[in-house]
This record gives C-alpha cells, sequence and structure tokens, in this order.
C-alpha cells in the first residue's frame, strides 16, 4: 500500500522511475485495473495513485527479484518522506 502523505505525486514518480531505470527488467505497475510500464513517468503518474492506494509492482527478466524488492522497499519507505 502506498502511505505516503500525497500518493505518488511527481518527486516519488521521479525516484520510482529512475530506480527501475536501473534494472534490466521489464516492470510493471498496476492499480486496479490500469497498467503502467515503470521505467516512465508519464506511465506511473497516469495511474493515479493516491495515499492508501494499492499497487502490484510485477517485474520480468534477469534481475526480476531484485527489481520488485528494491522499488516494493522504495513504497514501504514512502519515498523517504517524513
Amino acid at each position: 500500500m502506498v502511505d505516503n502523505r500525497v500518493g505518488i505525486h511527481a518527486r516519488p514518480a521521479s525516484l520510482f522511475v529512475k530506480m527501475a531505470a536501473g534494472f534490466q527488467s521489464n516492470i510493471t505497475v498496476t492499480k486496479n485495473e490500469k497498467k503502467g510500464n515503470a521505467k516512465s513517468i508519464i506511465s506511473i503518474l497516469a495511474l493515479g495513485v493516491g495515499k492508501g492506494d494499492e499497487i502490484v509492482i510485477s517485474a520480468e527478466g534477469e534481475d526480476e527479484g531484485a527489481a520488485a524488492d528494491a522499488l516494493a522497499e522504495l513504497v514501504l519507505s514512502k519515498f523517504g518522506e517524513e
């Protein structure tokens, strides 16, 4: 669950995309029925993820486990916000 104050707005989205870009795997974020490419800031912002929303992070590729774990940890850390 996304638990930072305002969800995934511009700053958290940029952190998320920057981290995702560091992995070789194809990474998808799903909110309800909408899916977005984790390496595209436009795609992530278009999901409209707010505080309390559930998202699913899926990765396919050679570093899929590390990618999914790192991005999940970023979300759980509230993107470094207080």
